[in-house]
Protein backbone atom coordinates (compact mmCIF):
# COMPACT_ATOMS: atom_id res chain seq x y z
CA UNK A 1 0.00 0.00 0.00
CA UNK A 2 1.64 3.30 -0.85
CA UNK A 3 1.89 6.85 0.99
CA UNK A 4 -1.23 8.01 -0.45
CA UNK A 5 -3.14 4.94 0.27
CA UNK A 6 -2.64 5.03 3.84
CA UNK A 7 -3.56 8.86 4.12
CA UNK A 8 -6.63 8.17 2.13
CA UNK A 9 -7.62 5.03 4.76
CA UNK A 10 -6.67 7.11 7.54
CA UNK A 11 -8.87 10.15 6.75
CA UNK A 12 -11.99 7.42 5.99
CA UNK A 13 -12.06 8.02 2.20
CA UNK A 14 -14.35 5.40 1.45
CA UNK A 15 -12.55 2.61 -0.82
CA UNK A 16 -14.81 2.85 -3.29
CA UNK A 17 -15.11 6.27 -4.05
CA UNK A 18 -11.01 6.47 -3.31
CA UNK A 19 -10.37 3.55 -6.39
CA UNK A 20 -12.62 5.41 -8.86
CA UNK A 21 -10.79 8.91 -8.09
CA UNK A 22 -7.40 6.90 -8.16
CA UNK A 23 -8.52 4.91 -11.55
CA UNK A 24 -9.32 8.34 -13.29
CA UNK A 25 -6.41 9.92 -12.02
CA UNK A 26 -4.28 7.19 -13.40
CA UNK A 27 -5.38 7.27 -16.97
CA UNK A 28 -3.70 10.45 -17.93
CA UNK A 29 -1.60 10.54 -15.81
CA UNK A 30 0.48 7.29 -17.12
CA UNK A 31 0.17 8.82 -20.70
CA UNK A 32 2.32 12.38 -20.01
CA UNK A 33 2.36 12.42 -24.18
CA UNK A 34 -1.45 12.58 -24.50
CA UNK A 35 -2.20 14.77 -21.10
CA UNK A 36 1.11 17.24 -20.57
CA UNK A 37 3.41 17.56 -23.64
CA UNK A 38 0.26 18.59 -26.35
CA UNK A 39 -0.45 21.62 -24.13
CA UNK A 40 3.14 22.38 -23.51
CA UNK A 41 3.88 22.23 -26.92
CA UNK A 42 0.75 24.14 -27.74
CA UNK A 43 1.58 26.74 -25.45
CA UNK A 44 5.37 27.75 -26.23
CA UNK A 45 3.89 28.16 -29.59
CA UNK A 46 1.19 30.93 -28.41
CA UNK A 47 4.26 32.48 -26.20
CA UNK A 48 6.47 32.44 -29.28
CA UNK A 49 3.88 33.94 -31.77
CA UNK A 50 0.96 36.01 -29.48
CA UNK A 51 3.34 37.36 -27.15
CA UNK A 52 6.84 37.43 -28.47
CA UNK A 53 6.18 38.66 -32.31
CA UNK A 54 2.84 40.20 -31.61
CA UNK A 55 4.23 41.53 -28.40
CA UNK A 56 6.79 43.66 -29.70
CA UNK A 57 4.05 45.60 -31.52
CA UNK A 58 0.90 45.43 -29.15
CA UNK A 59 3.06 47.11 -26.34
CA UNK A 60 1.03 47.38 -23.09
CA UNK A 61 -2.21 46.44 -21.98
CA UNK A 62 -3.76 47.65 -18.84
CA UNK A 63 -0.56 48.65 -18.24
CA UNK A 64 1.58 45.58 -18.32
CA UNK A 65 3.56 43.42 -21.29
CA UNK A 66 1.30 42.44 -23.67
CA UNK A 67 2.77 38.23 -23.31
CA UNK A 68 1.97 38.75 -19.54
CA UNK A 69 -1.56 40.04 -20.40
CA UNK A 70 -2.36 37.17 -22.48
CA UNK A 71 -0.77 34.90 -19.48
CA UNK A 72 -3.95 34.22 -17.34
CA UNK A 73 -6.32 33.50 -20.46
CA UNK A 74 -3.76 30.63 -21.81
CA UNK A 75 -3.65 29.17 -18.36
CA UNK A 76 -7.86 29.21 -18.22
CA UNK A 77 -7.85 28.23 -21.88
CA UNK A 78 -5.25 25.33 -20.53
CA UNK A 79 -6.76 24.52 -17.83
CA UNK A 80 -10.94 24.11 -18.76
CA UNK A 81 -9.69 22.47 -22.10
CA UNK A 82 -8.67 19.79 -20.17
CA UNK A 83 -11.10 19.08 -17.66
CA UNK A 84 -13.80 19.17 -19.91
CA UNK A 85 -12.07 16.83 -22.39
CA UNK A 86 -10.91 14.72 -19.40
CA UNK A 87 -14.60 14.51 -17.81
CA UNK A 88 -16.40 13.99 -21.28
CA UNK A 89 -14.01 11.60 -22.82
CA UNK A 90 -13.92 9.48 -19.84
CA UNK A 91 -17.69 9.10 -19.51
CA UNK A 92 -18.47 8.61 -23.10
CA UNK A 93 -15.73 5.67 -23.27
CA UNK A 94 -17.11 4.57 -20.46
CA UNK A 95 -20.42 4.65 -22.12
CA UNK A 96 -19.12 3.28 -25.51
CA UNK A 97 -16.94 0.35 -24.03
CA UNK A 98 -19.78 -0.38 -21.19
CA UNK A 99 -17.34 -0.87 -18.57
CA UNK A 100 -19.35 2.45 -16.67
CA UNK A 101 -21.33 -0.39 -15.85
CA UNK A 102 -19.11 -1.44 -13.18
CA UNK A 103 -19.71 1.55 -11.48
CA UNK A 104 -23.26 2.24 -11.90
CA UNK A 105 -23.16 -1.51 -10.13
CA UNK A 106 -21.05 -0.71 -7.66
CA UNK A 107 -22.16 0.38 -3.71
CA UNK A 108 -21.10 3.76 -4.71
CA UNK A 109 -24.16 6.74 -4.38
CA UNK A 110 -24.67 8.68 -7.34
CA UNK A 111 -23.02 11.52 -5.65
CA UNK A 112 -19.97 9.50 -4.99
CA UNK A 113 -19.67 8.89 -9.13
CA UNK A 114 -19.92 12.29 -9.60
CA UNK A 115 -17.59 13.66 -7.36
CA UNK A 116 -14.99 11.08 -8.33
CA UNK A 117 -15.44 12.07 -11.46
CA UNK A 118 -15.31 16.07 -11.15
CA UNK A 119 -12.37 16.04 -8.67
CA UNK A 120 -9.99 13.50 -11.27
CA UNK A 121 -11.13 15.90 -13.97
CA UNK A 122 -10.63 19.24 -12.14
CA UNK A 123 -7.16 17.90 -11.26
CA UNK A 124 -5.96 17.49 -14.20
CA UNK A 125 -7.09 20.98 -15.70
CA UNK A 126 -5.29 21.90 -13.02
CA UNK A 127 -2.06 20.22 -13.53
CA UNK A 128 -2.04 21.17 -17.32
CA UNK A 129 -2.99 25.38 -16.08
CA UNK A 130 -0.33 25.20 -13.16
CA UNK A 131 2.27 23.61 -16.07
CA UNK A 132 1.33 26.54 -18.54
CA UNK A 133 1.99 29.25 -15.90
CA UNK A 134 5.15 27.65 -15.14
CA UNK A 135 6.07 28.08 -18.65
CA UNK A 136 5.12 31.26 -18.24
CA UNK A 137 7.07 31.90 -15.37
CA UNK A 138 10.12 31.04 -17.88
CA UNK A 139 9.52 32.54 -20.79
CA UNK A 140 8.31 35.85 -19.77
CA UNK A 141 10.97 35.80 -16.50
CA UNK A 142 14.07 35.38 -19.58
CA UNK A 143 12.50 37.99 -22.10
CA UNK A 144 10.72 40.52 -19.91
CA UNK A 145 9.96 40.72 -16.09
CA UNK A 146 9.06 38.33 -13.48
CA UNK A 147 5.85 37.15 -13.14
CA UNK A 148 3.60 38.64 -10.11
CA UNK A 149 1.46 36.29 -7.85
CA UNK A 150 -0.58 39.08 -6.40
CA UNK A 151 -3.55 37.92 -5.40
CA UNK A 152 -2.38 34.04 -4.69
CA UNK A 153 -5.70 33.20 -2.69
CA UNK A 154 -8.12 34.08 -5.89
CA UNK A 155 -5.98 32.47 -8.35
CA UNK A 156 -5.81 29.05 -6.67
CA UNK A 157 -9.15 29.96 -5.18
CA UNK A 158 -10.87 30.79 -9.45
CA UNK A 159 -8.22 28.13 -10.62
CA UNK A 160 -10.37 25.39 -8.71
CA UNK A 161 -13.45 26.92 -9.55
CA UNK A 162 -13.12 26.73 -13.04
CA UNK A 163 -11.80 23.31 -13.32
CA UNK A 164 -14.24 22.06 -11.27
CA UNK A 165 -17.29 24.16 -13.05
CA UNK A 166 -15.57 22.60 -16.41
CA UNK A 167 -15.48 19.03 -15.28
CA UNK A 168 -19.52 19.47 -14.48
CA UNK A 169 -19.93 20.01 -17.98
CA UNK A 170 -17.67 17.81 -18.93
CA UNK A 171 -20.28 14.94 -17.45
CA UNK A 172 -23.22 16.59 -19.12
CA UNK A 173 -20.84 16.31 -22.46
CA UNK A 174 -20.52 12.69 -22.21
CA UNK A 175 -23.77 11.61 -21.30
CA UNK A 176 -25.12 13.47 -24.34
CA UNK A 177 -22.27 12.95 -26.97
CA UNK A 178 -23.76 9.70 -28.95
CA UNK A 179 -20.01 9.54 -31.01
CA UNK A 180 -16.68 10.34 -30.72
CA UNK A 181 -17.27 13.19 -33.31
CA UNK A 182 -19.71 14.66 -30.79
CA UNK A 183 -16.76 15.38 -27.96
CA UNK A 184 -14.91 17.09 -30.56
CA UNK A 185 -17.73 18.94 -31.90
CA UNK A 186 -17.89 20.24 -28.24
CA UNK A 187 -14.62 20.98 -28.36
CA UNK A 188 -13.89 23.27 -31.13
CA UNK A 189 -17.34 24.56 -31.84
CA UNK A 190 -18.65 25.53 -28.07
CA UNK A 191 -15.66 25.56 -25.92
CA UNK A 192 -12.70 27.25 -27.82
CA UNK A 193 -15.08 29.79 -29.42
CA UNK A 194 -15.96 31.19 -25.72
CA UNK A 195 -12.22 31.22 -25.21
CA UNK A 196 -11.03 33.42 -27.54
CA UNK A 197 -14.14 35.67 -27.29
CA UNK A 198 -13.50 35.57 -23.35
CA UNK A 199 -10.73 38.84 -23.66
CA UNK A 200 -7.84 36.35 -23.87
CA UNK A 201 -6.48 38.26 -26.35
CA UNK A 202 -7.76 41.31 -25.64
CA UNK A 203 -9.18 44.09 -23.23
CA UNK A 204 -12.92 45.05 -23.21
CA UNK A 205 -12.26 48.46 -23.38
CA UNK A 206 -11.32 47.61 -26.89
CA UNK A 207 -14.43 46.61 -27.55
CA UNK A 208 -17.68 49.15 -28.35
CA UNK A 209 -19.98 50.02 -25.57
CA UNK A 210 -22.64 47.37 -26.96
CA UNK A 211 -20.05 44.43 -27.67
CA UNK A 212 -18.69 44.73 -23.98
CA UNK A 213 -21.83 44.38 -22.74
CA UNK A 214 -22.74 41.26 -25.05
CA UNK A 215 -19.19 39.89 -23.36
CA UNK A 216 -20.60 40.02 -20.61
CA UNK A 217 -22.58 37.06 -20.80
CA UNK A 218 -19.67 34.87 -21.87
CA UNK A 219 -18.46 33.45 -18.56
CA UNK A 220 -14.97 33.13 -19.77
CA UNK A 221 -14.77 37.02 -19.64
CA UNK A 222 -15.33 36.22 -15.54
CA UNK A 223 -12.82 33.26 -15.54
CA UNK A 224 -10.26 34.85 -17.50
CA UNK A 225 -10.35 38.79 -15.42
CA UNK A 226 -10.20 36.32 -12.17
CA UNK A 227 -7.17 34.43 -13.00
CA UNK A 228 -5.47 37.67 -14.48
CA UNK A 229 -7.13 39.09 -11.05
CA UNK A 230 -4.29 36.51 -8.92
CA UNK A 231 -1.78 37.16 -11.07
CA UNK A 232 -1.36 40.73 -11.82
CA UNK A 233 -3.78 41.98 -9.29
CA UNK A 234 -6.16 44.09 -12.31
CA UNK A 235 -9.45 43.09 -13.54
CA UNK A 236 -11.93 44.38 -15.90
CA UNK A 237 -14.75 42.10 -13.84
CA UNK A 238 -15.37 42.54 -9.86
CA UNK A 239 -13.01 39.42 -9.30
CA UNK A 240 -15.56 38.90 -5.79
CA UNK A 241 -18.60 39.05 -8.20
CA UNK A 242 -16.89 36.82 -10.22
CA UNK A 243 -15.62 34.76 -8.17
CA UNK A 244 -19.28 34.06 -6.64
CA UNK A 245 -21.16 33.60 -10.29
CA UNK A 246 -18.76 31.13 -10.68
CA UNK A 247 -18.76 29.31 -7.27
CA UNK A 248 -23.04 29.26 -8.10
CA UNK A 249 -22.66 27.99 -11.94
CA UNK A 250 -20.66 25.01 -10.69
CA UNK A 251 -22.90 24.20 -7.76
CA UNK A 252 -25.90 24.25 -10.25
CA UNK A 253 -24.35 22.12 -12.79
CA UNK A 254 -23.28 19.57 -10.12
CA UNK A 255 -26.32 19.19 -8.51
CA UNK A 256 -27.44 18.44 -12.21
CA UNK A 257 -24.99 15.70 -13.10
CA UNK A 258 -25.88 13.79 -9.71
CA UNK A 259 -29.73 14.32 -11.03
CA UNK A 260 -28.92 12.98 -14.35
CA UNK A 261 -26.37 9.97 -12.57
CA UNK A 262 -29.95 9.13 -10.57
CA UNK A 263 -32.11 9.48 -13.78
CA UNK A 264 -29.64 7.28 -15.59
CA UNK A 265 -29.51 9.44 -18.63
CA UNK A 266 -27.44 8.38 -21.65
CA UNK A 267 -26.03 5.48 -18.94
CA UNK A 268 -28.61 3.15 -19.60
CA UNK A 269 -31.07 2.05 -22.95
Amino acid sequence: MSVVDRAAAAAGVPTGFYTLVKREILRYVRRPKNTFIPPFITNVLYFSVFGVVLGSRVGEIIGVPYILFILPGLVVLGAVSNAFENASFSIFHGRWNEYIDETLTSPLSYTQMVWAYLLSSALRGVLVGTLIGVLGFFIIGGLYQPVPVEQPIYLVAFLLVITMLFSSLGIVGGLLAEDFDDLTMMNQFLLRPLVFFGAVFYSLEDLTPLLQDISLLNPMVYMVNGVRYGFLGVSEVDPQLSLGLLTGGTAVVAVLNVWLFKRGYGLTD
